[in-house]
């Protein structure tokens, strides 16, 4: 992979040093958040302006679609991908390898994301995305300001599949600009391309599932969560960290992320099943009691169609065909009363401890063991 360095790249690339805290855990998070995730923030925003530069040669036109896919990668986010490679990285080469060498490659990550995310969006018929219009209600509703002939909803999905594309691309030429030794380009790039194609089956079953519904099971829930959420969400991009760090792939370190990974990714998952019915749209950007509407098969909608009794799965095979907010409630507290709700919150507290569990059975950095711990945590203990 090239050495360049990306277009206005000015961060701090020393180790980050934990924040005086009671807390260790604490400490070592808002020492990555302050310096990884602003790093992340700094390498795609300059990154971004050039490749805006460079498209709007071709047609001013262009310049203002490109400008639209560098506002959907920078309109917030959690950098979540960065961090769990930045932590699979750094739990191998330790406390004091500077972080510009691969940097690239963490950020690439975001780009990948935002690929997924706008056309899930798409699939999903969604409106919002983190507060804020999707990709494809956006281009529809300047499709109507410009007074353009033509379906504006066709024109939107159009524009938000090429932003989706576009993003992919996008990801491919940042991560060439990470300086990794040649011997490792084969295992980094098996590894990325792994983590894609995982994600594009994980969300090929999502959609299967939404049209099939009631051929759907707890087990095939929880597969859509392993290869649409686990999968790059945590256990790939842990994984990814290791490859560009060098680790073997049969090092006791791999086995133990790919524990770690899958446990954190499904946990995440479930988490957001609870969060897409009982989630506040204040903090998640998305409405509440979403999946309810539609009718996801989620674990948690499966395992309250599993535990319902006869009277509670008449109302639970309403989900799909309610739209009032007073309806949605009425759903959402059938599910809690069948036990669904306490049943993948103990799942999830169960995969933590999974992954707690695989982070003992290797030799890792003792400051990325912290934050992986932590992380454990926080992101199976969150609000958006």
């Amino acid at each position: 992979m090239a050495n360049d360095a990306v277009a206005g790249n000015t961060l701090r690339v020393a180790p980050a040093q934990p924040v005086a805290t009671d807390d260790p855990v604490r400490g070592v998070l808002a020492a990555f958040t302050r310096d990884l995730v602003e790093g992340v923030d700094e390498t795609l925003a300059g990154f971004l302006a050039a490749e805006i530069d460079s498209l709007t040669e071709i047609d001013a036109a262009m310049g203002g679609f490109a400008a639209t896919a560098r506002d959907c990668v920078l309109a917030g986010g959690k950098r979540v991908r960065p961090t769990f490679a930045y932590w699979g990285w750094r739990g191998v080469v330790g406390g004091d390898e500077p972080l510009g060498s691969v940097l690239p490659a963490l950020a690439a990550l975001e780009l990948l994301h935002t690929f997924a995310l706008v056309h899930d969006d798409v699939m999903d018929a969604s409106d919002t995305r983190r507060g804020r219009p999707t990709a494809h209600r956006a281009a529809a509703a300047r499709h109507v300001a410009a007074g353009h002939v033509g379906d504006p909803d066709r024109f939107g999905e159009a524009v938000a599949v090429l932003i989706g594309d576009l993003c992919m691309v996008w990801a491919d030429r940042l991560l060439s600009h990470a300086t990794v030794p040649p011997s490792r380009l084969f295992d980094v790039r098996r590894c990325y391309d792994q983590m894609r194609v995982e994600t594009v089956a994980g969300q090929y079953l999502d959609i299967l599932g939404e049209n099939d519904a009631a051929g759907w099971s707890v087990d095939r829930a929880l597969r859509v969560a392993r290869y649409k959420t686990a999968s790059y969400t945590v256990q790939r991009p842990l994984l990814f960290g290791a490859c560009l760090a060098g680790a073997d792939a049969d090092a006791p370190l791999t086995a133990a992320y790919t524990r770690y990974g899958l446990a954190v990714g499904e946990a995440f998952q479930l988490c957001d099943d609870l969060l897409g019915v009982y989630g506040d749209p204040a903090t998640t950007g998305k409405p509440a009691g979403d999946d309810l509407r539609t009718g996801k098969p989620t674990a948690l909608l499966m395992l309250a169609r599993q535990l319902a009794t006869p009277t509670q799965r008449r109302v639970l095979d309403r989900a799909g065909a309610v739209t009032g907010a007073r309806e949605v409630a009425r759903l959402a507290d059938v599910v809690a009363d069948t036990g669904a709700v306490a049943r993948v919150e103990q799942m999830i507290s169960e995969r933590v401890a999974e992954a707690l569990t695989a982070l003992d059975t290797a030799s890792i950095d003792e400051t990325a063991r912290t934050a992986l711990t932590g992380l454990a945590t926080a992101a199976t203990a969150r609000r958006a």
